[in-house]
């Protein structure tokens, strides 16, 4: 027995915060941070958002005219046109160049470069507040996770108090038992409600490492141990009411909350692309521009009259008076009109107005979501402010009547069974006040959440 005791006293400290005394002690908001910048969904939202933010900055930079240059040289033989003259020649190896620099740029195209533009302004932005909509709810969960580790600590404290009281009730009853006082089926009795004590002991340490474990993944630990949190000290008054009713919390949640705010945008993109869509119906009127010039081996360069036949005089052509002499510049517009295209303008504009009525209905669905949030955390509160009251009365008046049950049993007039009966009650009316306790933390902390108040610990 005693080596059991010793096994589970062990345990109890190194499930304490005596192993971790000289590690880091976590505050929630330290958690809430670190889990943000290491969360691997939010640095994938990252990558979505700096995609989104490049995908604007090429709808902006199409404004920008096209240019492209060539430069080629050729080789041919055999008969060839001398274009000086305009006379072939027969059996020659020619070479020539030619270079080439043009582009065009779109002038109107029904306003669509610049609606297109808007769309995906919109989108980065709808883009960011996803982001920070996923950091929000890793927020949550974190301080559901936090929460749950400071609720399993409380209970192994309790669960350990009560343990220890029955092993001094053993040491009692033991000596009682030696002196004859009484019977040995008494100590029998206390030593088993002691065993069933050891054992929910250890059952809830095991809780406790496994909310360690749900915590320290969130924030992307490899392993909890040498991870302790911060036990806040936190206090409820009894008498405490949730000022604000659940339309006036959602008036201020509506307009602050990311996942309203990107359906928001989103319908605005939505709109966006009905009008690109529609742009597709109008002319279009584009500009292209050109230069190019050139440079032929077999072309003769006129030098002058032969005064005595009154012929013309050739000479060679050099490369550098040819590509200066060869070149053109080119300007030119161009109208097109649409005017059957397989009705695919037809259906494009169709399905951007269905799309319109989609993202309407996700707009509706987000802020029907987040009423029904904040109305069921507004019910939770209020429910567990009522258990923490009710659960706050019953324990006291268990420590009364278990102190009674207790005298009465040091004197031999109650048995083991009503002192078990009774330190059972006890134990699960202090198991009930914690849980009444931290759930109400909770949701009254997803309700500050909602008002825009940053989460964390300090007493209400």
């Amino acid at each position: 027995m005693k080596k059991l005791l010793v096994t589970i006293a062990v345990s109890f400290v190194l499930s304490g915060s005596l192993l971790y005394a000289q590690q880091k002690i976590w505050k929630l908001d330290e958690c809430i941070y670190y889990a943000i910048d290491n969360n691997i969904q939010i640095k994938q939202q990252d990558i979505q958002t700096d995609y989104q933010k490049n995908t604007l900055d090429l709808s902006k930079l199409r404004l920008l005219p096209t240019l492209s240059g060539t430069a080629t040289q050729n080789y041919s033989w055999g008969r060839a046109l001398d274009e000086t003259t305009y006379r072939y020649t027969d059996n020659t190896q020619a070479r020539s160049n030619s270079f080439y620099v043009g582009g065009n740029m779109n002038i109107f195209a029904g306003l669509q470069n610049y609606n297109t533009i808007k769309k995906y302004e919109y989108e980065l932005l709808a883009g960011e507040q996803d982001l920070q909509n996923i950091k929000e709810n890793i927020a949550l969960t974190v301080a559901l996770n936090y929460l749950q580790i400071l609720l399993n600590k409380e209970l192994v404290t309790t669960t350990n108090d009560q343990l220890q009281i029955t092993l001094q009730q053993i040491e009692k009853t033991r000596k009682l038992v030696d002196a004859g006082s009484t019977a040995r089926g008494n100590l029998l009795q206390i030593e088993s409600q002691a065993a069933q004590e050891e054992l929910q002991l250890i059952n809830i340490m095991n809780q406790l490492d496994v909310s360690y474990l749900d915590l320290t993944q969130l924030l992307e630990f490899k392993s909890p141990t040498g991870f302790e949190i911060e036990v806040p000290d936190i206090a409820i008054d009894s008498n405490e009411i949730i000022s604000e009713t659940v339309e006036e919390i959602y008036a201020i949640a509506q307009g602050a909350r990311p996942s309203v705010k990107s359906s928001e945008l989103k319908l605005a993109a939505s709109e966006y692309d009905l009008k690109i869509a529609k742009g597709s119906r109008s002319p279009r009127i584009s500009m292209n521009h050109s230069f190019n010039t050139g440079y032929s081996d077999i072309r003769q360069k006129i030098l002058g009259i032969d005064p005595a036949d009154q012929s013309i005089i050739y000479g060679e052509y050099p490369f550098s008076e040819q590509v200066s002499d060869n070149i053109n510049w080119g300007l030119g517009f161009t109208l097109a009109v649409p005017i059957l295209n397989g009705w695919q303008v037809n259906k494009s504009i169709s399905n951007s107005k269905l799309e319109i009525e989609s993202s309407k209905y996700a707009l509706e669905g987000a802020k029907k979501q987040l009423y029904k949030n904040i109305q069921q955390a507004y019910a939770d509160a209020v429910a567990a402010l009522k258990k923490y009251n009710a659960s706050n009365k019953a324990v006291t008046s268990m420590q009364e009547s278990f102190r009674y049950t207790e005298q009465k049993f040091n004197v031999g007039l109650v048995t083991p069974i009503d002192y078990n009966a009774a330190k059972s009650q006890l134990l699960q009316a202090q198991s009930a006040l914690s849980q009444a306790k931290y759930e109400y933390i909770f949701k009254t902390k997803v309700l500050d959440f909602y008002r825009g108040i940053p989460l964390n610990l300090a007493s209400n």
